[in-house]
């Protein structure tokens, strides 16, 4: 068998694992490095998926790993992104509490976003109507938030793909490892086309494969008591020609117990204005389109595990997930967008193709949801665990903390 010999090994091609080589190169332009990915190009899951908001660190509990990591990373992608004349929709973001009883949140989000070094202000109801007339917040006040952009997600990532091929990190596509040898530190691939085995011994790996992250962990004898539960998020879009339009992100107050936003309005570089996302079990890592990738056993382990989390009912997770599982459906989706936009007619909404799947992180030992970014080590590994966002938002200054936190 071939043996083909790196400094490093990159497990999958998303924002994360690109990133880390694109540090990599810049720490040294002689490190070799390899980067596996199980696709056929970069962009096809959660990277080239998502909605390509750049966020500016507000709803981070401080202290955390994202509250460190959010603001810097922001500023470094909106420079990278300019430097490579890739279009950042400078549109700021609103969030307007849905009830009077959540408008104690806006004073919650206003201090996090100060202490995590965010720009953020609270609004009153004159200049809200200024920034988002067809919004509505239910007590006249909101948060603004300037900082918030957007970008294309999926132009980055080629972008990126790109300039690392140009400094001479190499790719090796419908590439997935099937064994680590510890002996000899290398591992055994598979190519999932004309399935031809090989073998790339290694430095150091780090292992940001993202949806399948805890199933490369499990190879090293890594996360044993975590699993990752893909969430599914849908979107629809305003019809062209409709009555209302959005010049900059609203988002609801979201759920500070839960690791999701809620349903949002985002308005893209393409000119269409998205809502969404929910936040759906999706009963497989890659269950994008009706009952494609659905992945049997692995959603009967899911079903246990929200089923425990349903009796628990920890930070009301009850009534959340019951909400979430009613937002599927059109009907359901439209009452909640019309708490933020009270104009919003049914025929306004079209289906459309976006459509992403988040993979959060379960631990098993103590039953939690985990909610912020989470690695570990071995003498020879970094397994970035769970990478939820605001991880493609951070992906510059998040590569930078694991390969610390991997090397030294």
């Amino acid at each position: 068998m071939k043996v083909i010999d790196y400094d490093y090994l990159i497990v999958g091609a998303g924002m994360v694992g690109m990133s880390i080589a694109y540090q990599l190169k810049n720490i040294n332009p002689n490190n070799k490095i390899c980067i596996l990915e199980k696709e056929s190009s970069v962009g096809l899951h959660s990277s080239g998926r998502n909605s390509g908001v750049i966020h500016a660190g507000i709803y981070y509990e401080p202290e955390s790993l994202k509250a460190k990591l959010c603001t810097n990373g922001a500023r470094r992608l909106k420079d990278w992104c300019k430097e490579n004349k890739i279009n950042v929709l400078e549109c700021g973001k609103v969030i307007t509490p849905q009830t009077k009883e959540l408008d104690f949140q806006l004073d919650v989000l206003l201090e996090r976003g100060q202490r995590n070094g965010a720009e953020v202000e609270i609004i009153e109801q004159k200049k809200f109507n200024k920034l988002v007339p067809n919004g509505r917040t239910s007590t006249g006040r909101a948060l603004w938030s300037p900082k918030t952009s957007v970008v294309s997600s999926i132009e980055v990532v080629k972008t990126l793909f790109n300039k690392l091929k140009s400094v001479g990190v190499e790719f090796l596509f419908n590439s997935k490892p099937i064994k680590f040898n510890h002996n000899d530190q290398s591992l055994n691939i598979r190519n999932s086309l004309n399935n031809e085995k090989f073998t790339l011994s290694f430095g150091h790996v780090f292992n940001c494969a993202g949806l399948q992250a805890d199933k490369i962990g499990r190879l090293f004898g890594i996360g044993n008591s975590f699993k990752l539960i893909p969430f599914k998020g849908t979107y629809w879009k305003l019809k062209a020609k409709h009555h209302i339009s959005f010049e900059t992100n609203l988002y609801p107050v979201p759920d500070l117990n839960m690791p999701f936003l809620g349903v949002h309005v985002t308005p893209s570089i393409d000119g269409n204005i998205y809502l969404g996302p929910t936040a759906i079990p999706a009963f497989g890592s890659e269950n994008y389109y009706g009952f494609n990738g659905i992945e049997p056993i692995s959603a009967l382990n899911n079903i246990g595990i929200m089923m425990n989390q349903w009796f628990r009912n920890k930070n009301n997770f009850r009534t959340y997930s019951s909400q979430q599982a009613t937002l599927g459906l059109k009907s359901y989706f439209f009452q909640s967008a019309k708490l933020l936009i009270p104009n919003l007619k049914m025929d306004d909404l079209l289906p459309c193709k976006k459509v992403g799947i988040r993979p959060q992180l379960f631990n098993k030992k103590n039953g939690e949801l985990c909610n912020d970014f989470y690695l570990e080590n071995t003498s020879c590994s970094t397994h970035v665990l769970n990478s939820i966002s605001p991880a493609f938002t951070a992906s510059f200054a998040f590569a930078d903390y694991v390969i610390n936190f991997g090397l030294n």
